[in-house]
């Protein structure tokens, strides 16, 4: 798995301006203020998570498309400033799917073969349903049972299921993430934390060696 395959769509702002901005406190004239990234900098932004003396990195914003599978994405939800801003949707899409590309390579084929099997009992329904409203018949019992179908499947996709979110955090929070998540049994962590350490003065989440 590469990070080309969880992250995409990468956009960083507000970098220059938060690595001035942290010299604020030391400053008389901002005016004289440089974003020149100085030893100074890489301490503030070394500091202990929960000090305050990062505060800058929370300016530094990060948008970008993640494709996590279930499991993941519940863990994701912890992180308070990991927003979402829009995703896909099983409970919109569940039925349009193609099953063979939405599930990562550790979910087992039997599982998803159970899952097709359900989709298309529900589609076939739907079809069914369709013809019968056209002919005038009533439908309202198939309609119960569309929704029951349509239950079942939600309830048993499995935890590889993947989906892709437009997400907004910050340096901050990825540092968090970062300390967390870089040896997590989940590969997609792993390859997330891959990635953090591509972005620009990355040095500010992952510390620096020298």
């Amino acid at each position: 798995m590469k990070y080309e395959d969880v992250i995409s769509n990468v956009n960083v702002y507000g970098l220059e301006e938060s690595v001035k901005g942290s010299k604020y406190p030391m400053a008389v004239d901002v005016d004289d203020v440089t974003s020149e990234v100085t030893s100074r900098t890489l301490k503030l932004a070394s500091a202990k998570p929960g000090s305050g003396h990062d505060n800058f990195l929370n300016g530094v914003v990060v948008q970008f498309d993640l494709t996590f599978t279930n499991k993941a994405w519940v863990e994701a939800e912890r992180y308070h400033f990991l927003d979402f801003i829009s995703s896909q949707s099983t409970m919109h899409r569940m039925t349009q799917f193609d099953l063979d590309k939405s599930y990562i390579e550790y979910t087992d084929p039997r599982i998803i073969e159970i899952m097709k099997e359900k989709i298309r009992d529900y589609n076939e329904l739907q079809a069914d349903i369709k013809l019968r409203k056209e002919e005038g018949k009533d439908v309202s019992t198939l309609n119960d049972l569309s929704k029951q179908k349509y239950l079942e499947i939600l309830y048993s996709n499995p935890s590889g299921f993947k989906l892709t979110a437009r997400m907004t955090t910050n340096y901050r929070q990825l540092k968090t993430i970062y300390q967390q998540r870089r040896t997590h049994r989940l590969p997609e962590w792993r390859v997330f934390c891959e990635w953090i350490e591509t972005l620009p003065h990355s040095e500010f989440i992952i510390g620096n060696d020298e």
